[in-house]
């Protein structure tokens, strides 16, 4: 009873700030938008946050964020320098949001494709709202998940982006979000509206830092991702705020008929990060790619949860998540896949592996599978280990100091992940965030030909589910 009453403190405040939020929100004069905020409210104020008892967050304790009052984060401005730092360089389109507003003029949209549309979420609800009612809030479920229904209940601002069929955008849509510091405890609930039309080929990155020095932010960010029939879609997600933030992210993808899309995470700041990814693969012959890294030391606690539907014939999805853990850092790594009775002919894999560099680093894994389905082929694993001595031994045998040592092999397992990354704008911009962030962790020189050294030796398991 008492973890249920941690749920719902604080319902007052949130009361109060829904209200006043609903007075200068965009579109709130849209009897449509108006009603999808409120019963995405009134569901949150049902159920509250969640607790460890619920069986998806049974690793992970938000008491935190349900104890701390939030604030609205407020409007800033930051010079076209203080940003230039977490910009990435040969995007199609740049859009910023700074603590959840989008800052025009540190956007660059760029010369787009004719078919293509990017723009704030907040003007094209107000611009074109039968445009945006046909996806906003058709697919991330408020039932299911509490931090969807407070997001759905504060949609404000967001990215918008609409691709028409046929139209292929050869480099990728980039969605930075900044928060600043704050005096108070601030939250911004970031909304992002992706559709891609039938064979249409979209790459978006979305990435979340922090500028100004460290305060306590709540980053609650919801993303539809919609890819029509034999439409390519790619979704990367970084996450590298400071270690005071809060930030719990959701993917929902819809995929229609033979569809091919990959969502790729990389995971390095915050102290409490929570990575929802849930494909829905809803047209036969679909294909589905899941890849993802993180590394954390000190206390962060990063959670990746992971729920595939194969909801039709045919269709492939694949799973691969590697973690690096240092110091006290707890990580967390649920899979879920479900493969409906009608989902004949599924094939999925789904593989977690973990690295622990110290005594006290934690991983939870649970891979799991629901299968209602007669007539498919599924299989899953995770393995929990440490650097293999051997491998470390034979690379200083070689003349490289064991904190080089360590490097390559850090860097060789990472690889694994980042080289599935298929736009090389994203891989080769990930790629370097992930080599700094060893760097600082460990206190050495980077080397970018580790790879190649050590390309069949990744860590000694210790332990194996399967």
């Amino acid at each position: 009873m008492r973890e249920t009453a941690v749920a719902v403190a604080n319902i007052d405040s949130w009361l109060e700030s829904f209200t006043e939020f609903e007075k200068r929100a965009a579109g709130r004069t849209l009897p449509w938008l108006h009603r999808l905020r409120e019963d995405a409210f009134a569901r949150f104020c049902e159920v509250g946050f969640p607790t460890t008892k619920d069986e998806d967050w049974r690793f992970t304790n938000v008491a935190g964020i349900a104890k701390t009052v939030f604030h609205s984060a407020s409007t800033a401005k930051l010079a076209p320098g203080d940003s230039a730092a977490w910009r990435v360089d040969d995007v199609a389109a740049t859009l910023v949001f700074i603590n959840g507003h989008f800052d025009a003029e540190l956007s660059e949209i760029g010369n787009l494709p004719k078919g293509v549309t990017v723009a704030s979420l907040r003007e094209r609800i107000e611009s074109h709202p039968e445009e945006v009612e046909k996806h906003l809030g058709r697919y991330a479920d408020t039932k299911r998940d509490a931090f969807v229904a407070l997001n759905t209940a504060f949609i404000g601002d967001g990215a918008y982006v609409h691709v028409a069929r046929g139209v292929v955008v050869e480099a990728p849509i980039y969605l930075l979000y900044l928060s600043t510091r704050e005096n108070a405890a601030t939250m911004t609930h970031p909304r992002n509206l992706i559709v891609a039309e039938d064979e249409a080929q979209i790459a978006v990155i979305e990435d979340y830092a922090s500028v100004g020095g460290e305060s306590v932010v709540l980053s609650n960010a919801v993303t539809e991702l919609v890819a029509g029939e034999s439409t390519v879609a790619q979704h990367y997600l970084i996450e590298r705020e400071h270690l005071k933030a809060y930030n719990v992210s959701t993917l929902r993808i819809q995929q229609g008929r033979s569809a091919n899309v990959a969502s790729h995470s990389l995971l390095l700041g915050g102290g409490l990060v929570r990575n929802n990814v849930h494909p829905v693969l809803a047209g036969e012959g679909g294909e589905c790619l899941i890849n993802g890294l993180f590394l954390g030391t000190g206390t962060q606690h990063l959670d990746n949860f992971m729920h595939v539907e194969h909801a039709s014939p045919h269709c492939g999805s694949r799973q691969f998540y590697n973690g690096i853990l240092d110091g006290q850092a707890h990580g967390v790594f649920h899979g879920r896949i479900v493969v409906h009775k009608d989902a004949q002919k599924t094939d999925a894999k789904q593989t977690n592996r973990n690295l622990l560099l110290s005594d006290d680093a934690q991983i939870d894994t649970k891979p799991q599978l629901e299968i209602y389905a007669d007539d498919v082929k599924c299989t899953h694993g995770a393995t929990i280990g440490q650097i293999e001595e051997n491998a470390l031994f034979y690379l200083q045998s070689r003349g490289i100091s064991e904190q080089e040592a360590k490097k390559l092999l850090l860097m060789a397992f990472a690889e694994e992940c980042v080289e599935r990354m298929q736009s090389s704008v994203a891989r080769d911009h990930i790629q370097h965030l992930v080599s700094e962030h060893l760097l600082f962790t460990e206190g050495i020189v980077p080397v970018s030909s580790g790879e190649r050294v050590t390309e069949r030796v990744t860590g000694r398991v210790v332990e194996e589910v399967r």
